[in-house]
């Protein structure tokens, strides 16, 4: 195996068993490496670090596999990772075949997306490790989850960070169908894995959904970037008067229409509207709409560091316009997926919008993903869904 040379005193990110290894903390590769070879991690004075993944063409040149010189990275360890992942899903209000079964670094498995959906996995490789061993890992989750059929969507635009062009097709078992049903809950959504966001459903929003539904009785809600209708389906079998979907792309807003039917909340006044986000808040603005709940849940603003401040403006604005649409004792539950966004700076990002529209507002909590999307506690990056739910005057 190549060994990977980190700096002198850049090693103490690895003591502190964070799986990535950048660029800049690189002394030298000694040995060939080529993508996805797996390459042992040493320090400036050969003190053996961890076992990962290279990738030469990534930033993150390195993702740790094991911190354990004793683990050897093969079919066997894939197996043991993700069956240690699956047993981790075990837990009270999670929906055995409506939720993720591998969330990458968190679960040992740096770069691998898995989300279960009733009897099929939809998987995302996103790294050149989880590349080289897809045969591998593919055969273990066919085999553990007794699935149908194991799906591709490897369709990410961050492949092309590693290097990898983008794929997507089945890998193991049956085609899935057009749509797949999920149950979460008294709801039931159907799923496009083939050509949905990610791999299909925002499963991570599971309970941020049943809390919109807990508080929608007799409110008019609007969904903002509402995808297939999921916070407003929610909203709907919780009672709310009435809801207003705003999402740009129409196949979404078909299914969000589908979804409605399928829960029999059509009798809920609703609107479908195939609309820009932040151009429809300021024509209902204008127009005198108000709202006594609105779901602002927006796709990452910001994918890299240089691009930080450019998403705080862009998180701010829609926040100022919720803001200004929500009536006296209004609710917002507002969402940043950007994993560089610090629940700090989201904060103080909404309070300025709050601010800028002369509104009072009251934090009542501070929202996260579902717990079969956890972080590891060496890994804070993990943490990617920051919430709030606040209150105005």
């Amino acid at each position: 195996m190549a060994e990977i040379v980190i700096a002198a005193g850049r090693e103490k990110s690895l003591l502190r068993r964070h799986p990535w290894v950048f660029s800049g903390a690189v002394a030298r590769v000694e040995g060939r490496a080529r993508p996805g070879d797996t390459v042992e991690v040493v320090s400036a004075k050969g003190r053996w670090l961890g076992r990962g993944a290279y990738s030469p063409e990534s930033n993150i040149r390195v993702r740790i596999w094991t911190f354990d010189r004793k683990e050897s990275i093969d079919a066997a360890f894939f197996r043991g990772r993700l069956a240690r992942a699956l047993a981790a899903r075990e837990l009270p209000g999670v929906p055995p075949k409506a939720c993720r079964l591998v969330a990458a670094e968190a679960d040992g498995l740096p770069g691998l997306i898995a989300d279960r959906y009733a009897d099929f996995t939809v998987c995302q490789f996103l790294a050149a490790g989880v590349e080289r061993y897809k045969a591998e890992i593919a055969d273990a989750l066919l085999d553990l989850t007794g699935c149908a059929g194991i799906y591709e969507r490897s369709d990410a635009e961050v492949r092309a960070k590693e290097g990898l062009t983008p794929l997507a097709g089945l890998l193991r078992g049956a085609e899935p169908p057009d749509r797949v049903e999920i149950a979460e809950g008294p709801a039931r959504f159907l799923v496009d894995v083939r050509a949905g966001h990610k791999t299909g459903f925002y499963l991570d929003q599971r309970d941020n959904r049943r809390l919109v539904a807990s508080l929608a009785a007799g409110r008019t809600v609007l969904n903002c970037f509402a995808y297939t209708g999921g916070f407003g389906v929610a909203a709907a079998l919780g009672g709310a008067a009435a809801v207003t979907h705003v999402e740009t792309s129409a196949a979404a807003l078909d299914l969000a229409r589908s979804n409605a039917a399928l829960n029999g909340v059509e009798h809920v006044p609703a609107r479908y509207m195939e609309a820009d986000a932040f151009a429809q808040l300021r024509e209902m603005r204008d127009a005198g709409e108000r709202f006594d709940l609105v779901v602002l849940d927006p796709p990452k603003f910001a994918d890299s560091k240089a691009n930080l401040e450019r998403a705080c403006r862009g998180y701010k604005d829609v926040n100022l316009l919720a803001a200004r649409l929500l009536a006296p004792g209004g609710l917002l539950f507002t969402f940043s997926c950007s994993g560089l966004m610090e629940p700090d700076l989201f904060q103080k990002v909404v309070a300025d919008a709050f601010l800028d529209a002369g509104r009072d507002a009251l934090l009542l909590s501070r929202l996260a993903q579902a717990p079969d999307h956890p972080a590891s506690a060496a890994f804070p990056e993990g943490s990617y869904l920051k919430g709030l739910l606040l209150r105005v005057a």
